[in-house]
């Protein structure tokens, strides 16, 4: 959860202070009361008047509406680590790249206006859920794609990198090697090359000759070593040359496969770069999709918030729909201190659930009976989602 959050809340008109505007009179109340700043965690949360069906969609919309709802919660949140992962933590990077129309996702929320362009509101509210939702999907189906190409990128140029740092027994060999050390356009002789522990070097140079037939004598010479083992190439006939790995591996050496020729070590020189560059423009790729895809997958999901407010309100408070609807915007660890008050504010409009007893203070679960369950769940007398942005 990140450090703050947002609380999208909807009342009745009717539940506001008397003596003004319901929405001033509900920001004085919220910034007196929760102590927030009207403009910078205080704002109107603009939500337009949809087509309304009857009482059953409404009731199955709600339903559906809250399931996509986490989902669009888990698309965000998986396009947030990716953007994350591909900036190594860094706090300003990340940032930069989580904007919506070149501002902070929060300026977003808190200045949001319904996409009319976008999402005409002569569309049934089915249809624009529809419309908003293969969007979402289709923008989490490119990025997992992308960052799946660009991982597999990665990986392949981490394997390269391995092969031009490991020891003589597992790196490549084109940049060790040069012509002269092969035997070529040879019918029966081949050249073989072996990475013998520095502690077998004696061994092998006293035995290589005699391990099988036909090798060239004093043929075996030392191309390469490092701090673990020597490279030594030898000169044998070809018919021999699978026997000769064979047992070289039962004396622990390392037979090394590298059959020389010009191109051959060409293109392994080229490996590094090409994997280089490729994983570089796979990077690049996917921080512009990825981007991208925060972007319109938060617009979205604040949109389907939205959507998923009014329906609730409606379903909650009656048509027809007078409501009044804020975002705030205050630290996740004052969310219980948030709720409460807005609790003890707005119990009564879900009547007896959250009755006050004579000093205005709600009643206990005991006081309850069997309303008193609700105040322990996520039910509240008044519609509330929250936004987490990640």
């Amino acid at each position: 959860m990140s450090e703050k959050v947002f609380y999208l809340v909807s009342v009745p008109a009717s539940s506001a202070p008397s003596g003004g505007d319901p929405e001033s009179q509900l920001e004085n109340w919220y910034s007196e009361t929760l102590g927030l700043k009207t403009g910078s965690d205080i704002n109107s949360f603009a939500i337009p008047s949809f087509k309304i069906g009857t009482l059953d969609s409404l009731v199955q919309q709600s339903e559906d509406l809250a399931k996509l709802d986490a989902q669009y919660q888990g698309v965000v949140s998986k396009i947030a680590d990716i953007i994350s992962t591909l900036y190594d933590g860094n706090p300003a990077s990340i940032a930069s790249a989580k904007k919506i129309k070149d501002q902070p996702p929060q300026d977003y929320v808190k200045t949001f206006t319904w996409n009319t362009n976008k999402f005409r509101t002569d569309k049934s509210i089915p249809d624009l859920v529809d419309l908003i939702s293969k969007e979402t999907f289709a923008l989490d189906n490119d990025v997992k794609t992308g960052y799946s190409t660009y991982t597999a990128a990665k990986a392949n140029l981490s394997t390269i990198d391995r092969k031009q740092t490991g020891n003589l027994s597992i790196r490549s060999l084109h940049d060790v090697v040069r012509r002269e050390h092969f035997v070529l356009d040879s019918e029966y002789l081949v050249t073989v090359l072996t990475a013998v522990p520095k502690s077998q070097s004696k061994e092998f140079l006293s035995s290589y000759e005699t391990i099988v037939p036909m090798v060239v004598p004093r043929s075996a010479s030392v191309i390469a070593q490092d701090d673990e083992y020597i490279l030594y190439n030898t000169t044998l006939f070809k018919k021999y040359a699978p026997e000769f790995s064979l047992k070289s591996r039962e004396h622990k050496w390392i037979p090394r496969e590298f059959h020389y020729s010009e191109a051959l070590v060409e293109d392994l020189k080229k490996e590094q770069q090409v994997a280089a560059q490729a994983e570089r423009k796979q990077w690049a790729d996917i921080v512009r999709l990825s981007r991208t895809a925060y972007a319109d997958v938060v617009a979205n999901w604040t949109h389907l918030k939205a959507i998923r407010m009014f329906v609730e309100a409606v379903l909650r408070y009656g048509l027809p729909p007078n409501f009044v609807n804020t975002s705030l915007y205050f630290p996740a660890k004052n969310i219980k201190k948030v709720e409460d008050a807005l609790v003890a504010k707005f119990g009564y409009l879900s009547g007896n659930a959250f009755q006050k007893d004579k000093k205005g203070n709600l009643k206990t679960d005991s006081d309850l009976h069997e309303y008193g369950a609700l105040v322990d769940t996520d039910y509240k007398p008044f519609v509330y989602y929250e936004l987490d942005l990640f």
